[in-house]
Formats: C-alpha cells, sequence, structure tokens
C-alpha cells in the first residue's frame, strides 16, 4: 500500500525507526530488526540510509550504523518522558 500523502513523512519514518529499534538484535552482521512494516515505509528507511535493502527472503532487515543509533535518538524523541 502506497504511503499516505497527507502525513508528515519525516516524522513517519522516525517513529518506525524507533520501533524497529525496540525489537532490534545483534548477530554477526550487526544490529538487525524484524521486517513487520509496510514494504513503502521500509524502501523509504533503506532510502534515507537507515536500513539495509530490505528486499529479500530474510524475515529480518539490518540497521545501518547510523540507522542503529537514530532509532535510540527518536525512541526518545518521540516517545520518551
Amino acid at each position: 500500500m502506497a504511503l499516505p500523502s497527507n502525513i508528515d513523512h519525516d516524522k513517519l519514518c522516525e517513529a518506525a525507526l524507533a520501533m524497529l529499534g525496540l525489537t532490534a538484535f545483534r548477530d554477526r552482521l550487526g544490529v538487525r530488526a524484524w521486517k513487520g512494516m509496510d514494504w513503502d515505509l521500509l524502501d523509504e528507511l533503506f532510502d534515507r540510509g537507515w536500513i539495509a535493502d530490505p528486499k529479500g527472503k530474510a524475515k529480518s532487515v539490518r540497521l545501518t550504523t547510523e540507522g542503529a543509533r537514530l532509532a535510540d535518538d527518536f525512541l526518545t524523541k518521540h516517545f520518551g518522558a
């Protein structure tokens, strides 16, 4: 499904990355998270350089170094007390 044009895509992408950060885990490939989000949204995160290419059979996606750092920042920014 295409993302709605009447929403703030920056805020949506920040919140999505924060949510991925909540389910992230570290393995030999780096920081990974389960890809349980809309494909168009994952494509936007990829275009921003925050995750590796989400296409493929893997059930998880790798967060880039920047993406892993930003996930924590965005979690605090949008959901911190």
